[in-house]
């Protein structure tokens, strides 16, 4: 039997698994993004010495190729270019990966990844025209059109997390004010949070977000499992907080539907596991903001693929879509 192997390079962990054509994971395994040596070169070094030992448990198993799915990662070039969270600047991933697998090795980022196994194990596997949208960290996405992945010219399109929703808004890291990422993620909830702290600065629940995230003089996210459980005992605070984020989601999901006017936008990731608190707002939201013939006929889901799994099975599904 053929696999392929997947690769989901994450700004904390990279997990890498041995997938079917099938969608099965035959074996998996998870390291350290960063460690001492915190190189490209160190890093290749570690994934492919994991990725040899698991083949080596199933010698009677046939790879088929390698997939990447990384955060900045090109397509077209190859290239990982100086990807957020990461600070490990540019590396061209075939030129690395030859060093240690004869193997073929393709590279999409991570969030065209997802879109790929969407369409190949997920909920998409019947659609033509769907975006997949990754809230983590970050919010990222990836667009299929007509049943193709839409790439754009350098391997870069679909950055709906860096559409502009609030003029002179936010600063975001990619260097521009107001994009969709910066209200829409687990750093921009966490900002939400930081906000109405001025405005309530004696809630509770603020500040019980507010400690959670700030712990051992280190700066993080707030726990959104907190949050959930509040908005869900009914928490006026907590009701504000996702419903401010709902409309900012919703204006950015119209945004891009007026363009490509897609089945669906189908959501993963940490901060997805919220569910309908926020998806239910933000599709009212996306209603309110598109032309009126475009009204009521966009579906808002969670992704169909495993949490655990999903990175890798993108990853894998570039291999079979290659082939």
């Amino acid at each position: 039997m053929k696999y392929s192997i997947g690769v989901d390079i994450g700004g904390t962990n990279t997990v890498l698994g041995l997938i079917n054509n099938q969608g099965v994971v035959i074996a998996r395994d998870t390291m350290l993004t960063k460690d001492d040596n915190i190189k490209w070169d160190g890093f290749f070094k570690r994934l492919f010495e994991k990725v040899g030992k698991l083949t080596e448990l199933h010698p009677d198993l046939e790879p088929t190729g390698i997939g990447i799915g990384a955060p900045n990662g090109s397509h077209y070039s190859g290239m990982i270019l100086d990807p957020p969270n990461l600070d490990m600047g540019n590396v061209h991933v075939p030129t690395i990966a030859s060093k240690y697998t004869h193997l073929s090795v393709v590279l999409t980022n991570d969030a065209n990844a997802a879109a790929l196994g969407e369409k190949m194990f997920g909920k998409a596997q019947n659609m033509k025209d769907f975006v997949v949208i990754t809230l983590g960290t970050g919010l990222g996405s990836g667009i299929i059109a007509n049943g193709k992945l839409l790439s754009g010219h350098d391997g870069f399109a679909g950055e709906m997390g860096h559409i502009i929703i609030e003029t002179e808004g936010r600063k975001c890291n990619c260097g521009k004010k107001g994009c969709l990422e910066m209200y829409v993620s687990a750093k921009g909830i966490t900002q939400t949070v930081i906000d109405f702290h001025k405005k309530y600065p004696d809630d509770y629940l603020i500040n019980t977000l507010i400690n959670s995230a700030s712990q051992n003089g280190e700066w993080g996210y707030i726990d959104g499992r907190v949050l959930d459980v509040a908005f869900d005992e009914k928490n006026e605070t907590a009701y504000k907080i996702y419903s401010y984020t709902a409309e900012k989601l919703g204006l950015g999901l119209a945004q891009v539907a007026t363009i490509l006017e897609p089945e669906a936008f189908i959501f993963y990731g940490g901060v997805s596991k919220a569910g309908n608190r926020i998806l239910g707002g933000a599709e009212k939201s996306m209603n309110n903001n598109l032309m009126s013939f475009q009204k009521g006929k966009i579906k808002l889901l969670l992704s169909g693929l495993h949490p655990g799994d999903s990175g890798i099975l993108g990853a894998a599904s570039l291999v079979y879509n290659e082939l």
